[in-house]
């Protein structure tokens, strides 16, 4: 099972240091290549998908121009609504694509695969956790490198809780929903809730139902060769009933609420709880630096299961097989520069709050979001994130129907069958 998996050997911090080799060739034959591609300016394109931290990665490299002068990178950052990959789709279309991307692995690997090149030559693949590199290989081979480890359920303010009176941590749907109505008793507005992004809904929230199946992996599959269905099944029913009480008890025009608003919103002190991860500590650091915050479990009924984080690898650095070869090497030093070098890795944690993939970074100024993370791993209390094994194109689908019930379009029922509707024609896809 994918959850007894994660993050194994978290603190374990790796040593060793590898050295690169110019290779054993003479001097008299390599010192005019050399001296040639370090004359040679390269421009590297980027898509970073990651609007959080699009400042800080725009010094990070910043800091890899300095350090490589014939080096100059062009980021291209998009994030929430605008990540759809539209624009990647384009670009390829157009024979323009980014030199790095990433990617979600499983099925949307295999479906990009002509542009992934292979990486498995790479160093960085020591230090990463054998785990997280599955999404990424077949074949043998590896094809992505991962971006860090996420968890994500819903964030609260510690002192709205407390102004609110509420003493303990709601862990279950009954708790929960006795927190919001003291919260809303006390004119507190208990959720903010961006609706207008279709991933939150489609993917992360729905993705509990998945979750918390007894066997998550073998329900995928029986949903694939149809002996399981969407529509009978009590924990879908579950999740849309945790839908409802966030609507009962959340901000107005939630599906005119983006990203950015509902970060926003939860910042200022505005709503007391937020649907989202660890990656938005950045965000949050910037507005209010000072905020006492912890997660939540995203809890859709009252088993104690329910007392879980949903922590995974969310995507993969990759290198466009079909970009120039002076590119492909520059943009694999990029990225093992950026989980090797000193500057990279305090960029990967003091800067972006990441939680490293990796055993050689250390595990520290990463904020309460990260710390409350690792300490529900550390007791064991992870749920796994299970939409890189959906069929391609179904968790848009989610979304779009979701939020047609936030709009009142659908009632739950007619919800549950598009949920079914949709999957049943994504996995005639499948091979």
């Amino acid at each position: 099972m994918k959850r007894t998996l994660r993050l194994q050997l978290f603190f374990i911090v790796i040593l060793s240091m590898s050295l690169s080799a110019c290779g054993s060739t003479s001097r008299k034959e390599t010192l005019p290549e050399e001296a040639e591609t370090s004359k040679q300016k390269i421009t590297l394109d980027i898509r970073n998908p990651k609007v959080e931290i699009s400042k800080q990665f725009e010094r990070m490299a910043s800091v890899y121009e300095k350090e490589n002068p014939n080096v100059s990178i062009k980021i291209h950052t998009v994030g929430g609504a605008a990540d759809d990959l539209s624009d990647l789709k384009a670009q390829f279309s157009a024979g323009s694509g980014p030199d790095i991307f990433t990617n979600t692995g499983y099925e949307n690997a295999l479906l990009w695969k002509n542009y992934l090149e292979d990486l498995s030559d790479q160093p960085w693949i020591k230090n990463a956790y054998p785990k997280a590199l599955s999404p990424m290989k077949f074949d043998q081979k590896i094809y992505g490198m991962p971006l860090n480890l996420e968890g994500y359920g819903f964030i609260y303010n510690k002192n709205l809780f407390k102004k609110a009176g509420i003493e303990s941590v709601p862990r279950t749907l009954t708790q929960l929903t006795a927190a919001a109505k003291q919260l809303q008793k006390a004119g507190i507005t208990p959720f903010a809730n961006g609706y207008y992004e279709e991933w939150i809904l489609g993917v992360h929230l729905l993705n509990i139902a998945f979750a918390q199946q007894e066997e998550p992996a073998m329900f995928i599959k029986a949903l694939n060769n149809g002996t399981e269905k969407i529509t009978n099944n009590q924990r879908f029913k579950d999740t849309i009933h945790l839908l409802d009480v966030t609507l009962r008890y959340g901000n107005a025009n939630p599906l005119s609420t983006d990203y950015n608003m509902e970060v926003n919103l939860f910042a200022t002190g505005k709503a007391a709880m937020i649907q989202q991860g660890n990656w938005v500590q950045p965000m949050l650091d910037q507005i209010s630096p000072t905020m006492n915050i912890g997660f939540l479990p995203l809890a859709i009924n009252d088993e104690r299961k329910n007392d879980a984080l949903v922590v995974s690898v969310p995507n993969y650095w990759v290198v466009n097989k079909q970009t120039t070869p002076v590119k492909k090497k520059e943009a694999k030093k990029f990225l093992n520069w950026m989980v090797s070098s000193e500057q990279g890795k305090r960029f990967m944690t003091n800067e972006f709050k990441f939680i490293p993939a990796f055993k050689n970074i250390k595990v520290e100024h990463l904020g309460p979001l990260a710390q409350d993370t690792i300490a529900y791993y550390q007791a064991g209390k992870i749920l796994d994130s299970n939409w890189p094994d959906f069929p391609v194109g179904v968790r848009e689908e989610f979304g779009l129907a979701m939020q047609l019930y936030v709009g009142k379009q659908l009632t739950r029922d007619q919800l549950l069958e598009e949920f079914q509707k949709s999957w049943d024609k994504a996995k005639s896809t499948l091979k």
